[in-house]
């Protein structure tokens, strides 16, 4: 494990250690979890703009020709 050294507005470090405290965890665990869901959020965006650039229309069409044409039982899952 790596040590990092940050610099914190007061503010900040204020906030972080009071919702620490909520929590019931150390300031250490929640900028763990903060920051990998962070990372979490930026990777799955990168991930979703390269897989994007491989789809195409034609085989979208394509694939809804296995889709049989009917309404939606529920409701809520119709178009308006």
């Amino acid at each position: 494990m790596s040590a990092l050294n940050v610099r914190l507005p007061e503010s900040l470090h204020q906030a972080l250690r009071d919702l620490a405290e909520e929590e019931g965890v150390s300031m250490n665990q929640l900028i763990t979890q903060a920051l990998a869901e962070k990372i979490s959020a930026l990777q799955t965006e990168s991930y979703l703009q390269a897989r994007s650039q491989r789809g195409s229309r034609q085989k979208f069409e394509a694939a809804l020709q296995y889709i049989a044409d009917s309404n939606p039982e529920r409701e809520e899952d119709q178009l308006s």
